[in-house]
């Protein structure tokens, strides 16, 4: 009988899960028809699920389980009524009127005012929310950001408890999509100010307005959602629970939970999608929509605020060989644009419409620019390594050893690898301590300002901290404007800036490939939105 090395391992993992099941009193099961619940893992724990300050893809998926805005994404991917049960354009904005249904898990009606005082601690400079930019399109936004007005003056206005009053600085045709985003969601004033610090910190510091209640959330381990019968369109979710029973980055470990019929659910990674074809599973696989980049640091005093040492390094490698040799993952593809190829522009594809250039390998040229680097700076590069920032995932710290190979064997450039977990990787990339930072960025909306927006030098997500007034001249415009023709040109004026400059260097769009139990039904994968989206999803019968 042939060896198997993943046994041992297997054994391993099926006495670590019986151990859990016995301080749960309880066994876990993928699926369970009869009372409609299914078991899934996730990768990392939410660091937090508070939606004003909240930047990481793990708390966005759990918060649009959780709660809802103005408006949702249904089951199909549409724009629909979430708690604002109509709305209408007006002279400088729109106006939304909430539906009398919209409670909270506690029971009492949502209002305007619990939008008014979400927006304004999304806003709040004291606060220094990470996506306070967001709300730029929005009366007295920018001015807020400068200091030179309060939170107090932003442009939303509870008329009554059932009529809210949205004011644009300018015109904004993708406002009412940018109003899906988690940052937007209400927070009622009343218990937050009681929660204080430990706000959306535990499962009962959190209010719930969405689907489902997080009921438990036993921290590193476990969190479980509930259906919540509060909810106003609780008829049309069939699941009564999702059971996160595992918390691990280790895609094979989850693999092995998913053959052992302990979750239904699970995305696979680098190291597991020939496992996963040799067991014979069925994978299906879905363009996600993302885009996975480097970021450079550009504060003074980093070698990577060079542009010359930013060039040496882009031209050292080929994105194609990147995708295809070191992600291997089916739905990946090379991105040569900061602007992924599924963003619309004005009658068709951005892509098509303002097409960018394809950087090809050529080590002779990442040599040169090298060179100028060296010249500008006395060599000094070579005796200090750069530090690479990646989270510490079996993929991670596989693209975090290929940069570094490329860059120390081409370019002769030691490069220490800073591997952290993903929380400790959140604070290190926000302060800026790193050299190079393994970075992807999801959608908050559609539109292409969802991407460009994140190089602008107001935005505490531009966590290179590069600056550029013609980048910025030209983002104003794609914020500001409302012709198509006029947005999408600034935004290929944008696209142009980039590839210049290279402050990121994008390396593929994402894709996704995963394996799921027969019996689930209805799981949403899109572009925009929690991906994937479980609120519709049911357990069929066997």
């Amino acid at each position: 009988m042939k060896h198997d090395p993943r046994r041992g391992y297997r054994i391993a993992l099926g006495f670590l899960a019986a151990s859990i099941w016995a301080a749960w009193g309880q066994v876990l099961a993928a699926i369970d028809y009869e009372h409609q619940r299914i078991t899934i893992a996730i990768t990392q724990e939410p660091p937090n699920l508070d939606s004003s300050r909240t930047t990481d893809l793990v708390s966005f998926r759990i918060l649009g389980h959780v709660n809802e805005g103005l408006v949702r994404y249904d089951r199909r991917g549409r724009i629909a009524p979430g708690v604002a049960e109509s709305w209408q354009s007006t002279e400088d904005g729109i106006r939304f009127r909430l539906r009398t249904d919209a409670k909270w898990s506690d029971g009492t009606r949502i209002v305007a005012d619990d939008f008014v005082y979400a927006w304004r601690l999304l806003v709040d400079p004291d606060r220094a929310s990470p996506y306070a930019a967001i709300a730029i399109p929005f009366k007295n936004a920018a001015a807020i950001s400068r200091g030179e007005a309060t939170a107090r003056d932003l442009g939303i206005e509870a008329i009554s408890d059932r009529e809210l009053e949205v004011r644009y600085e300018t015109g904004c045709g993708y406002c009412v999509a940018l109003m899906t985003h988690a940052a937007f969601f209400p927070i009622k004033r009343s218990f937050h100010r009681r929660q204080g610090d430990r706000y959306a910190s535990e499962a009962d510091t959190l209010l719930y307005n969405g689907a489902f209640v997080l009921s438990d959330w036993t921290h590193g381990a476990r969190l479980v959602l509930d259906k919540n019968p509060a909810y106003w369109d609780a008829a049309s979710i069939t699941l009564n629970r999702i059971d996160i029973g595992y918390v691990t980055e280790d895609n094979r470990a989850r693999l092995n939970l998913f053959r052992d019929q302990a979750i239904a659910y699970t995305a696979l990674g680098i190291d597991t999608v020939t496992d996963a074809l040799d067991q014979g599973l069925r994978m299906r696989t879905f363009a996600s929509g993302g885009l996975s980049y480097l970021w450079f640091n550009h504060r003074e005093g980093r070698a990577t605020a060079d542009r010359s040492l930013r060039s040496a390094i882009a031209y050292a490698f080929s994105v194609d060989d990147y995708v295809n040799r070191v992600i291997g993952i089916p739905g990946y593809k090379p991105a040569y644009s900061f602007f992924p190829s599924w963003l619309n522009g004005v009658e068709g594809k951005f892509a098509d419409e303002f097409p960018v250039g394809e950087r090809a390998r050529n080590v002779e040229l990442a040599r040169q620019h090298l060179q100028a680097h060296l010249t500008q700076h006395s060599g000094r590069i070579r005796e200090t390594p750069l530090v690479l920032l990646t989270v510490s995932s079996p993929t991670g710290v596989r693209v975090a050893e290929f940069f570094q190979g490329i860059i120390s064997e081409t370019l002769g450039i030691p490069v220490t690898i800073d591997q952290q977990t993903f929380k400790q990787y959140l604070v290190k990339s926000r302060a800026g301590d790193f050299d190079i930072a393994l970075s992807s960025w999801y959608p908050d909306f559609d539109d292409v300002l969802t991407y460009a927006d994140l190089l602008g030098s107001y935005n505490a997500n531009n966590r290179g901290r590069w600056r550029n007034d013609d980048y910025d001249e030209q983002l104003a415009i794609l914020v500001r404007a409302s012709d198509p023709s006029v947005r999408m040109a600034s935004a290929g004026a944008l696209q142009q800036l980039i590839f210049q400059h290279l402050p990121v260097l994008p390396l593929a769009e994402t894709g996704s490939a995963w394996v799921q139990h027969p019996q689930l039904k209805g799981v949403a994968r899109r572009v925009m939105g929690p991906d994937p989206d479980f609120t519709y999803a049911r357990v069929s019968a066997p």
